[in-house]
């Protein structure tokens, strides 16, 4: 029958590891170097009890309820089974004892020390002690017959004797070891022991074998060996039958013997090879416990259990005839395979999966597929196989006769179901919670406080404790009813029981932050309907129950919302307006859990985000708490120790940002997460040491991880920057949902986040540019915001990198182009708000028709009113107060309106008069209609006039757009502005396009164009002159100090182009005084308001006659000769990269 070898699990720190099973084989006792004792319900235990006994243990026996230690202090320690209750000293020695045993009977214990001695104690009375000599050097190990009458030792001095307790004499003795001076030298411990039942022989290891000796006559009668023990084995055991052996060895193999037939049923290797220690047979026999020299305990399941109470030898007959008949099946197998009916083999696990009761309520066992050697825990189980041979207890008196009638039907075959196993589902659990069974536990662990139940002899009561005691003062409970389940909030405590015969689940509720009197409800569910789960919110509370539903109810106990859940839960926890589920969803296989997810937003928004997607786990593992950050983003942690965070900006995906078995220094090791937050970045969690969950007392202490994403190469700094920047961006999410919900945040907070995620970029790009990876620099450019793209502009024309600099040049220009489409888009839909909030709306007809191109809209005052606003200021250097006036505005009509950009007709003579009856017949004036019947006497259809700013921002490329300038001083960019594209050119006149062969070619063009704008002013010569004089952005100190000085350069570099020009010209300016800068950038402005000045009276002179002055008009087109294009931003940049230092 093959054995399934589960495992290893860290039990205590390294060094020597002794293992036990109490008799009724439900626990596994287990004793280590760091001087504890640990009770194992199971291998799967993830909180076994601990008994500290000493500073060191290096033995134990258990019997009848008594545990005996041998420990660091000289001593051989007592105490109580299971408590762990100090039962008194049984003996000393002058050094460490290293092995105790107890008699058969539980009277005695041997004990073997250090000091050479060997001792056998009453248990009733510890001072009836009789002590054996002889040995001269330190005592290996020690066994007593099983009837009291021979004491057996080993010794580092290389003999192995045999003695009889009453006399206190030695019968005989065998040099077979080898010689060692301690212990810690010995190549073996040696670990004898005697046959049970009669004693009949005894086993010694020696070497690379065993060797049995027979009771009486002392003779070596066999020995017992296999091919594949290489080191020399190190301890021996019986199974409970006495029919069979296991043997440990110092390389980590496990071996077990049929004694009478001498074969070697089963073998199987450590997972790393340690070496074995310790080792001990269920009562059963099903199974077989061992230790390691690292502090590790395993087990070998699914043993025979044949093996077990069968003492008649037709039935031992039977055993070995099946395992001649199928030994060739396992024949050379070293994998530690025991032959067994294949009938056996192939029958899927039934019963472990219908039957959980018996696992832990928060820890289920899923890390393995389960066999049916799982069932077999005591004297009572019974498998199919055995009860067809006639094996069990039932058939202990059958005849041969009967087995062998019966051995045909188990050799029939049946189909069997070889496909994956289902996962036991995993039950209900409230987080941050210890496990039910403890008598002390925490019911919850949260940012508000604390939430610990007492449940023993003395009191069964409930405390409260808050972290903050402002919130409120501890709170002591008497927990009459059995609650379970709590939670905890800064409004509440929400507490819930479950249900009995006589009383129903009941929900109770103590609203401390109430400011009634009454502060307390309670609420019973319905018959047969338990809550398995609650979590508090901002005002409201919620349960989920075995019904499959989800109660909500008000702070003040008040019935709200109900709804059905797909599944049956699993965890639910709330913030603020936020509830998170987690359910059921379905059956999982091969150790999965097929878990679901629903996150629901309270509110006046009420809508559901998560839609019961999969939750994302790690293989083979179940969630272990489930929450949210202190932000509220939902967060959660599986039973490996991976934590995950929703992603909002991705689809709402979850993203592991943390590993806490990275930080665990033993495997047994766990952290217990209490909290989680964004900013600053911390993972707030409980260490703790061979277990999952704290103890109560003393009071946990906090421990402060690190968060990390799963990124590759993380070891590189590329890597560690890439990491950096994407954790940056996810844990910072929360600043736009906490926008987008209403809250309020750190702004300031928020801006430097964006800083360092911009200096995190340009870093990166730099790298990228120091690799001459200049594709992967436009991808890292795509991210940045437009002023920093800028920098990296100048970055890559400083390294020479001129086709970068080009590429990066166009993504600046684009993303200003989507910053000024995005904000126009923004203040209409937010002009449109406040239009629809003043109280008035259109007619069907006029929201039909298409809108005149000189209508003004009710957006056009609001903006104009803001662009005035930027100029009250001073704001950089901003549009001239003249683009902002109308066309054909008069003194009068200034002089009546109350909105300075807003009128009521587009007469310039006479104001319409349907406004003030429209206020008579509808008792409100709307300031943005529009009486667009009469027109200005000088306005032609073929000529038409330029509305306002609006207007002329749609027509020229020339004037920077406002909301660019907005966006800039509100991030208090005091050098960069953005990059504005042309609509109208479909090639950008940038220094990075010009070389010496594109600039040639431009000023050759020069010509046609401005003949070309010649014939278009001599056609319309009104027109043009007062367009452009309106679309002109204002000069600015360089560019006047370079009209009056280009023909000074161009004497003293005749050969230079335009953009030489240019270049030459920034560097002499530059070089003036400060003074002398600041006079001519104050002469520029000086012009632009004089030529305002002329466009306002020469509008005038237009809208009274319908003509302009041949004069005024010469004098226009002069001064537009005179004016240059001023430089785009772009070429600016491009200027001050090429600057010389």
């Amino acid at each position: 029958m093959p054995a399934e070898r589960k495992p290893m699990r860290y039990g205590h720190t390294e060094g020597h590891t002794d293992v036990c099973f109490d008799h009724t084989g439900k626990h596994i006792v287990t004793c280590g170097s760091d001087g504890d004792v640990r009770i194992w319900e199971s291998l799967d235990d993830d909180d076994p009890k601990s008994i500290n006994v000493g500073e060191k243990a290096y033995s134990m026996a258990l019997k009848d309820g008594r545990l005996v230690t041998a420990v660091s202090n000289n001593t051989v320690q007592i105490h109580t089974f299971p408590e762990g209750a100090p039962d008194g000293i049984l003996t000393r020695f002058t050094t460490n004892a290293n092995h105790v045993v107890f008699s058969e009977s539980g009277t005695h214990v041997a004990a073997g020390s250090s000091d050479f001695m060997v001792k056998v104690i009453k248990v009733s009375d510890s001072s009836q002690q009789k002590t054996l000599r002889g040995h001269d050097a330190p005592v290996l190990s020690v066994a007593i017959d099983p009837k009291d009458v021979y004491l057996a030792s080993s010794s580092c001095d290389g003999s192995v004797a045999v003695w009889k307790i009453s006399e206190q004499t030695q019968v005989i003795s065998w040099n077979v070891l080898q010689k060692s001076s301690d212990v810690s030298n010995a190549k073996s411990i040696c670990r004898l022991t005697w046959q049970p039942s009669n004693g009949k022989l005894l086993a010694v290891p020696v070497d690379k074998a065993v060797q049995l000796y027979e009771r009486d006559s002392w003779n070596n009668v066999f020995n017992l060996s296999d091919d594949f023990i290489t080191q020399p084995v190190n301890v021996v055991s019986w199974s409970s039958c006495g029919k069979f052996l296991a043997a440990g060895s110092v390389g980590g193999f496990v071996t077990v013997w049929n004694v009478e037939t001498k074969e070697c049923l089963e073998r199987a290797k450590h997972e790393k090879g340690y070496t074995v220690c310790g080792l001990v047979w269920h009562p059963n026999g099903s199974q077989i416990a061992y230790t390691d020299t690292e502090g590790c305990l395993g087990l070998l399941d699914g043993l025979s259990p044949g093996a077990a109470k069968t003492s008649t030898t037709a039935a031992a007959a039977a055993v070995g005839k099946e395992a001649k008949d199928y030994d060739d099946l396992f024949d050379g197998d070293d994998d530690g395979l025991l032959e067994e009916d294949p009938s056996e083999t192939r029958s899927p696990p039934k019963h472990p999966l219908l039957d959980d009761e018996d696992e832990d309520d928060l820890m289920p066992s899923l890390s393995r597929p389960r066999k049916r050697g799982a069932i077999l825990e005591d004297d009572n189980s019974m498998d199919v196989g055995s009860l067809k041979l006639g094996v069990g207890k039932d058939a202990e008196d059958d005849d041969s006769a009967s087995m062998v009638q019966l051995a045909p039907e188990s050799s029939a075959l049946r189909p069997a179901y070889e496909g994956p196993l289902p996962t036991p589902r995993q039950k209900p659990f409230q987080t941050s919670s210890t496990p039910v069974h403890l008598m002390h536990r925490f019911l919850v662990w949260n940012s508000v406080g604390i939430v610990r139940c007492y449940n023993d002899e003395q009191d069964n009561a409930i405390d409260v404790e808050f972290h903050d005691t402002s919130v409120h003062h501890t709170m002591h409970l008497t927990n009459s009813l059995g609650h379970m389940l709590a939670d905890l909030s800064q409004e509440a405590v929400l507490l819930a029981c479950e249900g009995t015969d006589e009383l129903a689940s009941k929900l109770q509720c103590l609203h401390f932050s109430s400011w009634d009197t009454n502060k307390e409800w309670m609420v019973d569910m319905p018959k047969e309907e338990d809550v398995q789960a609650l979590c508090l919110g901002q005002g409201w509370a919620a349960a989920a129950t075995s019904a499959l539903l989800v109660r909500i109810f008000s702070m003040g106990g008040v019935q709200r919302e109900i709804f059905s859940l797909p599944g049956p839960v699993v965890c639910m926890s709330a913030h603020g307006e936020q509830l998170m589920i987690v359910y059921h969803r379905g059956t999982g296989f091969d150790g999965d859990q097929s878990l679901g997810v629903q996150l629901l937003q309270f509110g006046m928004r009420r809508r559901q985000i998560l839609h019961g997607d999969p939750l994302p786990l790690s293989k083979k593992s179940h969630l272990a708490w489930l929450g949210f950050s202190a932000e509220g983003t939902p967060c959660y942690v599986d039973s490996e120790g991976v934590v995950y965070m929703l992603n909002r900006s991705l689809g709402n995906t979850w993203t592991p940002v943390c590993n806490t078995r990275e930080h665990c220094k033993g495997k047994s090791d766990h952290y217990w997460v209490v909290g989680i937050h964004e900013n600053p970045q911390q993972l707030r969690c409980i260490p703790c040491k061979g277990a999952r969950f704290p103890a109560t007392l003393p009071r946990p202490a906090i421990a402060i991880l690190p968060f990390k994403l799963p990124y590759c190469q993380i070891t590189t700094e590329k890597g560690q920057m890439e990491e950096q920047f994407w954790r940056s961006m996810l844990f910072h999410n929360h600043f736009d949902f906490l926008d987008a919900s209403g809250y309020e945040f750190d702004e300031a907070g928020k801006s430097l986040v964006q800083k360092e995620q911009q200096e995190l970029l340009m870093k990166m790009f730099a790298l990228s540019c120091k690799l001459e990876r200049e594709f992967r620099c436009v991808e890292l450019a795509e991210l940045m915001t437009q002023s920093v793209v800028t920098l990296a502009i100048r970055y890559a024309s400083r390294s020479k990198r001129m086709a970068l600099a080009q590429r990066l040049n166009e993504l600046a220009l684009e993303k200003a182009a989507e910053i000024t489409a995005q904000q126009q888009e923004e203040e209409e839909q937010e002009d449109f708000r406040s239009r629809l909030n003043a109280g008035y709306s259109r007619t069907d007809s006029e929201w039909s028709q298409p809108r005149d191109r000189n209508q003004k809209g009710p957006q056009q005052p609001r903006e104009e009113e803001e662009e005035e606003e930027e100029e009250d200021a001073a704001v950089e250097e901003e549009t001239p107060e003249c683009e902002m006036m109308e066309a054909d505005e008069v003194p009068e009509t200034k002089k009546q309106r109350l909105n300075p950009f807003g009128k009521g007709t587009s007469s310039p003579e006479k104001p319409a008069p349907k406004p003030v009856l429209m206020a008579t017949k509808e008792g409100r004036v709307n300031p943005f209609k529009v009486a667009g019947a009469v027109k200005s006497p000088g306005f032609t259809a073929g000529q038409p006039r330029t509305a306002n700013i609006l207007d002329n921002m749609a027509k020229s490329s020339k004037k920077p757009s406002a909301p660019g300038g907005q966006a800039a001083s509100k991030q208090k960019s005091p050098v960069l502005k953005p990059l504005l594209p042309k609509p109208k050119s479909k090639t950008q006149a940038t220094l990075f396009q010009m070389g010496p062969k594109t600039a040639s070619k431009k000023t050759e063009e020069k010509p046609s164009k401005e003949e070309k704008e010649s014939r278009v002013q001599s056609e319309n010569p009104v027109h043009a002159a007062a367009e452009n004089t309106e679309n002109r952005k204002p000069k600015t100190g360089f560019q006047l100090w370079l009209e009056e000085n280009r023909k000074g350069i161009l004497a003293d570099h005749p050969d230079l182009d335009e953009a030489e020009i240019i270049k030459e010209g920034m560097g002499r300016f530059r070089a003036l005084s400060a003074k002398d800068r600041l006079s001519l950038t104050e002469k520029a402005k000086g012009g632009a308001v004089e030529d305002c000045a002329e466009v306002k009276k020469r509008k005038r002179f237009e809208g009274e006659d319908g003509e302009v002055p041949v004069n005024e008009t010469a004098e226009g087109e002069a001064n537009l000769s005179k004016k240059k294009k001023p430089l785009d931003t772009s070429s600016k940049l491009s200027a001050f990269a090429f600057s010389k230092d």
